[in-house]
């Protein structure tokens, strides 16, 4: 990984820090481990998803671009009416 981990202090409802611990358990790591996971997941998804949006809105400039040619505009032409 070679990042710098940081220490994280939450409070959990009781029974849900229960109910984590046995899934802890039964899945043979720490709730610390899940919920690292969890938010690993859900920033890689997030990262995965301004990708995408950021090849969409490429692919359209590259889709509609329109070629006016060589025509120079003054600011009469594009205010016309």
């Amino acid at each position: 990984m070679g990042s710098i981990m940081k220490n994280l202090t939450m409070r959990v409802d009781e029974e849900v820090l229960k109910k984590a611990r046995k899934l802890a358990i039964d899945r043979d790591t720490t709730v610390t481990q899940m919920i690292r996971e969890f938010l690993e997941q859900l920033a890689a998804e997030e990262q995965a998803q301004h990708q995408w949006m950021v090849r969409e809105l490429k692919d359209s400039f590259t889709r509609y671009s329109v070629n006016v040619g060589a025509r120079k505009w003054s600011r009469d032409d594009l205010h016309e009416r």
